[in-house]
């Protein structure tokens, strides 16, 4: 089962304290990057949104922020709609309403029946041509720090995801194997410069985090 109310509280507190920095890179992943592929009148469903720094950045027309967290709501930007839920409960939006489903480091804390739960789902939530956008840890490259996180339950790597994907009703449109780097710990400074810089490069140095985005088939 996904986390309770408490250990949400405590992961947060622990693994995961609020840090300005990654409210910064995800103002410039948005406006260099995810936000040239939402349509403007689009809605946009996160998943797993935390402290909704994807949402908050986002411009369209509807913007959902889904969290077990009880804390996310006081994060979340005025016009975000919150909802306190469990992924594998999706019974509060509506059918076909869903243009850009994202969610970014979520499934590796659930199991893969909770993951098949969900992706069930979303496959009657999404528009026509709607996407799935997931960004994840790859395994395959982040093997060593994986399992650093006391709450990952379930390992990915890019193939095993868009295989994971395909056995389950959606076809994947791109994949990138090395898209960011795992984590913003560390020495090296946030700036929305070399954000930019890094998401051109050709090959991704550091790059440990993928991004898959599919369609239901």
């Amino acid at each position: 089962m996904e986390k309770t109310a408490v250990s949400m509280k405590s992961y947060h507190e622990i693994r995961l304290p609020y840090d300005e920095r990654r409210d910064l890179l995800w103002k410039t992943l948005c406006e260099s990057y995810f936000q040239a592929l939402i349509p403007e009148g689009a809605c946009v469903l996160e998943l797993g949104a935390g402290y909704c720094h994807f949402i908050n950045h986002i411009r369209c027309a509807r913007r959902i922020a889904l969290d077990l967290w009880e804390g996310m709501p006081q994060h979340a930007a005025q016009g975000v709609e919150t909802v306190i839920g469990s992924v594998i409960d999706l019974s509060g939006i509506a059918e076909r309403s869903v243009d850009f489903v994202f969610a970014s480091n979520l499934f590796e804390h659930l199991s893969q029946e909770e993951f098949a739960q969900t992706l069930a789902q979303l496959r009657n939530k999404l528009t026509p041509g709607g996407t799935l956008n997931l960004l994840q840890p790859n395994y395959r490259f982040a093997y060593r720090e994986y399992f650093d996180d006391f709450s990952h339950r379930t390992v990915y790597t890019d193939g095993s995801l868009s295989d994971f994907l395909s056995c389950h009703g959606f076809r994947v449109i791109y994949c990138a194997p090395r898209f960011l780097p795992l984590t913003i710990k560390s020495a090296l400074p946030v700036s929305p410069l070399l954000i930019r810089l890094y998401l051109r490069l050709p090959f991704k140095p550091l790059g440990k985090q993928m991004l898959i985005r599919a369609v239901a088939a």
